[in-house]
């Protein structure tokens, strides 16, 4: 299994969803797309054996996986839309305030340039309420990078991806829901996976700012990105159109039921934690 399927705790996730070991999943057969992208759903540099299955978040990605070559493409749907049926909202929950802020950010690969400070001041003459800058780990973990956000609101870090199967923090997006359902709005600097899950939670997306860029970033790439989904791009934009996209991107409506994803994934010879499980028992998660 390649170590790529446990970021996020994707792989644990899907886990439990289908009844088996959360804290130890099942060794996945094939390739599932660990975070939203342009291309066919893997990671950039990704080394991909030709025949092996991919599993892919969208039917637009399955296309798009496709027309590359990579004909052993199936959507599931994201990780986070399972988790989300697993995890209802609370009926009495706080009433939500504020934006949850996910800044671009680099990885061990590749680092990120821009100008933080302004980025911060842009966000504060823009959002109403108080401001949670969520930082990923990498800018998390620099000190110059966290004291820019710690002078204007409360920072904070989802958890570490994981790499190599190794210091994976399975319970990364159970904190990420926790802190969505907690703001009004979800927003950032570049169209991202973190701003899907917030509307899939809830939230009201933007997307504004300096979109700051990688090292060697394929810069067409990035700008391609703004043009093709123009409803998510902006301080303000028209919530129907954006939820929609938003959720299509994630394969909303395409989710497996247990026993489908079990099949897919390579896992029906595990020991499921409930036999007599309903199949119809699933919440789904419509545009």
């Amino acid at each position: 299994m390649h170590h790529a399927n446990h970021f996020y705790g994707h792989a644990h996730i899907l886990a439990e969803y289908c009844g088996l070991d959360r804290e130890h999943p099942p060794r996945i057969n094939g390739y599932l797309q660990h975070g939203w992208n342009v291309v066919d759903g893997l990671g950039a540099g990704t080394p991909y054996v030709p025949g092996r299955p991919i599993f892919v978040w969208s039917e637009q990605t399955r296309r798009r996986a496709w027309s590359m070559g990579r004909r052993q493409a199936t959507v599931v749907g994201a990780p986070f839309l399972y988790l989300l049926t697993m995890r209802p909202e609370p009926v009495n929950s706080e009433p939500r305030e504020g934006t949850i802020f996910y800044p671009f950010h680099g990885w061990e690969g590749q680092h990120i340039a821009g100008d933080h400070q302004r980025q911060v001041e842009e966000i504060m003459e823009t959002e109403q309420g108080p401001v949670t800058f969520c930082l990923y780990w990498h800018e998390y973990r620099n000190d110059k990078v966290r004291a820019d956000y710690e002078r204007y609101g409360r920072v904070i870090c989802h958890g570490y991806r994981g790499f190599q199967w190794r210091d994976t923090d399975i319970d990364f997006l159970d904190n990420q829901l926790a802190e969505l359902r907690k703001h009004k709005r979800v927003a950032s600097n570049r169209l991202s996976s973190a701003v899907f899950h917030g509307v899939a939670a809830g939230c009201e997306p933007a997307v504004y700012g300096d979109p700051m860029h990688l090292d060697q970033e394929d810069l067409p790439t990035a700008d391609r990105v703004r043009r093709s989904w123009p409803e998510l791009h902006g301080k303000h934009v028209d919530l129907p159109a954006a939820r929609a996209s938003a959720l299509y991107e994630l394969g909303a409506g395409y989710l497996a039921s247990p026993s489908e994803l079990r099949a897919m994934l390579g896992w029906t010879g595990y020991y499921t934690a409930d036999p007599a499980e309903s199949e119809d028992e699933r919440t789904e998660v419509s545009a």
